[in-house]
């Protein structure tokens, strides 16, 4: 099992209504999340720069490269556009972050 870090960015005044889309999240897009091998998945905001960081495991074998692939996937990222910095496709702006430290 390996973890995975990165940080997105949210639009100001976004943080309630991004909170009940994943309070909410379709079952179908878990379902796409857990079968390419990721588990553990958890998003924090920094509410001064409406930063958040997302940190999730990775089953050694995971497969989340193929993820935009998905047309469930598709169907989430078009529905989070108007929430947060995308790109062309509406996927996520990604920042991947760099383990600095860790403790079990």
């Amino acid at each position: 099992m390996k973890r995975n870090a990165f940080a997105m960015q949210l639009k100001p005044g976004n943080e309630a209504e991004y909170k009940r889309r994943h309070d909410q999240i379709w079952p179908e897009l878990k379902a796409e999340l857990r079968k390419a091998g990721v588990s553990d998945y958890s998003i924090y905001l920094d509410p001064e720069t409406m930063r958040l960081f997302a940190i999730q495991s990775l089953a050694d074998d995971e497969t989340s490269s193929t993820l935009p692939e998905s047309p469930i996937v598709r169907k989430w990222w078009d529905s989070m556009k108007d929430l947060m910095e995308t790109n062309p496709d509406n996927s996520p702006k990604v920042w991947p972050l760099t383990e600095m430290f860790h403790m079990d």
